[in-house]
């Protein structure tokens, strides 16, 4: 058991290295980050067999998408991608700027291979919510997660809402086995945030207490989340 956990500690840290020369990126590599969320959402909803319910976006406390998450391993396996999160308040029915964010996490047992995979998260509760506000906040622990219904047509039963915080849709390519988001952690990307907002803002600042502004790539995004939710302000 220590040898298997020393070789998933070094497995994590050698996917951890390798996706750290990204941590500092630039505005224009963050401002694409933002334009590739807004083309995720937009070739997902355009494809009714296995589009999101506007439903489930109508009433979702929030959203969060990791173009080109990598996941791979042979036995010991890990994680890692980056993306963005916006809350909607349902009170000004109003969706926040974008705030970073990463994703990551480690496994073992059966698997093997390498897998890209297009991940978006609808957040159906305050629960998850509140959860994202964390500084570590890991799917499976903190709140449960469901594979979400697809389908434009499709009813979002109210059981999805209240068995689990977390509902996932994803495309993936190339081959894996084993694949689970449990014990998954998603974590505000604080250095993309103060570079790209140009001050050190939390992930609440930026999420529930509207201390920024969206930006223009931000904008298109939101008003892409808008008209698949059929919102209307």
């Amino acid at each position: 058991m220590k040898k298997r956990s020393h070789v998933f500690f070094l497995f994590s840290l050698l996917v951890f290295n390798l996706f750290l020369t990204d941590a500092y990126a630039d505005n224009s590599t963050l401002d694409m980050r933002i334009s590739e969320s807004t083309d995720l959402m937009d070739e997902i909803m355009q494809m009714p067999e296995s589009s999101i319910p506007s439903k489930l976006l109508t009433n979702a406390s929030a959203i969060a998408i990791f173009p080109s998450m990598i996941k791979g391993g042979f036995v010991f396996g890990g994680s890692f991608g980056r993306g963005v999160v916006l809350h909607f308040d349902k009170n000004t029915l109003r969706w926040s700027a974008p705030s970073f964010y990463t994703i990551a996490g480690g496994s073992w047992g059966l698997q093997i291979g390498g897998q890209a995979i297009d991940l978006i998260l609808v957040i159906t509760n305050e629960r998850g919510m509140k959860g994202l506000l964390q500084d570590r906040f890991t799917i499976g622990g903190d709140a449960a997660a469901s594979a979400g219904p697809v389908g434009r047509n499709a009813e979002a039963g109210t059981d999805l809402f209240l068995k689990a915080s977390i509902l996932s849709y994803s495309r993936s390519r190339g081959l894996f086995a084993g694949i689970t988001l449990k014990g998954t952690a998603i974590m505000p990307d604080n250095k993309a945030n103060e570079s790209y907002y140009g001050r050190a803002v939390s992930a609440e600042d930026i999420l529930m207490n509207e201390k920024v502004r969206p930006s223009r790539k931000a904008i298109i995004l939101i008003d892409k989340l808008r008209k698949y939710a059929r919102q209307r302000m």
